[in-house]
């Protein structure tokens, strides 16, 4: 999608990611809002993506206590879907956790999008299992 700009949310656009966030994994995906909306949040490093001025999409990146890279609540508005603004937020990760000296970034993925993300590198391991009660398959990809 032709003019989409992916970046750092400030701290008082945060409410922003967490309509999308709501929009989607709560009200599409009946995800209980007390878990996706959790103590992680303020630790994260937020991501909008925007059209137009319109939020589109959001995303987070988060360190996890064993210091590994997490891409997290990937989230895109249901018209802008398959328009490019999921790529865009995860090359926005990517580079960020680049930046930051880290070497490969992991997610866990809904199973019906796990092509997506194996067409941007990510591969995934072990076995399916269910997160929110949804069915997940954790992901990496190297950041070289």
């Amino acid at each position: 999608m032709s003019g989409v700009e992916v970046r750092r949310a400030r701290p008082d656009e945060r409410a922003r990611c967490l309509a999308i966030r709501r929009e989607v994994f709560v009200e599409e995906q009946g995800v209980p809002i007390d878990e996706e909306m959790d103590a992680h949040d303020p630790a994260c490093t937020h991501f909008l993506a925007l059209s137009a001025g319109e939020v589109v999409g959001t995303a987070r990146l988060r360190v996890t206590g064993d210091g590994r890279v997490k891409a997290e609540r990937v989230a895109v508005r249901r018209p802008l879907r398959g328009a490019g603004v999921g790529r865009a937020l995860m090359c926005a990760l990517e580079d960020a956790a680049r930046a930051r000296g880290h070497r490969e970034l992991v997610l866990n993925a809904q199973v019906p999008v796990v092509a997506f993300y194996e067409r941007l590198g990510y591969r995934a391991e072990g076995p399916e299992f269910l997160e929110a009660g949804i069915p997940h398959r954790a992901m990496r990809k190297p950041l070289t």
